[in-house]
């Protein structure tokens, strides 16, 4: 039986702008904290952790240089910085890997969009392995202003018209998972894109472990009188769950997100969160630092 639908979201009660504003204070603190020296000491300041960008990894071979082109993205944000890549499963390099050749101070932060079992036990997991390294595991991509931005911005590039209208909707597609918070976090993304979007309904379906579908999604979407619908995909590069996504689209699908802009942004504001976080390995308390900063 298919599960009911998310009622679409709407501008009227997503308010925009406190993690912008957090977004760029933590990236100017934490430029500002890199230039400080204390008058009368000359000693060097301490290396930056290594930013750990922990792919989930796909047998599309499109994949590896699309995560790949998002790090370099990345790299030109924040010069000097130490970037490596590790892979849940898949491709090489896997996540082990990556930590063993690592020494000293890292920040995991997960290119996934939800606190699904991937971010919540896998990672923890691939520290605990590691315990020659100082960790510390940065909150997922979502929800956050900035991929709603990149949503956004694929949407458009698709061919998703930029004007509203009644007839307009937007399925937000997601891998999927049997941890209802990432159910909320990909509710919480398909609110923040609607506000973006000026109202636009948009609503979560799923690829795998969770209702609806993406085609039960669009049915139901039909059945309120919407007949221009588009698909924005929560995806990172092109593997097995963006495609089956975006074949269900009856209007535009937006391409994996990759190396977009505001995408590269986020990662290094998650992994500026996690350094400014009060613990090193609790998802829930680089929260608790965005709302201090």
């Amino acid at each position: 039986m298919t599960a009911p639908l998310p009622h679409p979201t709407s501008a009227s009660s997503a308010p925009l702008g406190k993690e912008d504003l957090a977004a760029e204070i933590s990236a100017q603190l934490s430029t500002q904290l890199r230039r400080v020296r204390l008058r009368g000491f000359h000693h060097p300041a301490p290396p930056a952790p290594t930013l750990v960008a922990v792919a989930h990894g796909s047998r599309d071979p499109r994949a590896l240089p699309t995560v790949r082109a998002l790090l370099d993205r990345v790299r030109a944000l924040r010069p000097g910085l130490p970037v490596r890549l590790g892979h849940i499963e898949l491709n090489r390099p896997l996540l082990a890997d990556t930590l063993a050749e690592l020494h000293g101070a890292a920040v995991l932060v997960p290119l996934l969009f939800g606190r699904g079992h991937h971010v919540t036990h896998d990672l923890p997991a691939a520290l605990a392995a590691a315990p020659h390294l100082t960790g510390r595991i940065a909150e997922p991509l979502g929800p956050h202003t900035l991929l709603a931005e990149a949503l956004h911005g694929r949407l458009l590039e698709a061919g998703f018209p930029g004007d509203r209208s009644p007839r307009t909707a937007v399925v937000l597609a997601a891998a999927g998972s049997r941890a209802p918070r990432s159910a909320q976090d990909t509710e919480r993304t398909a609110h923040l894109l609607s506000a973006r979007l000026g109202g636009t309904p948009v609503v979560p379906a799923y690829a795998s472990a969770a209702a609806p579908t993406v085609a039960d999604a669009v049915r139901e979407l039909t059945a309120r009188g919407h007949d221009r619908i588009a698909v924005a995909g929560c995806f990172t590069a092109p593997g097995r769950f963006a495609a089956q996504c975006a074949a269900a689209a009856p209007g535009p699908a937006a391409a994996p997100l990759g190396d977009h802009p505001a995408l590269a942004r986020l990662v290094l504001h998650r992994y500026d969160q996690a350094l400014l976080a009060r613990t090193g390995s609790d998802p829930e308390s680089a929260r608790a630092a965005t709302v201090a900063v």
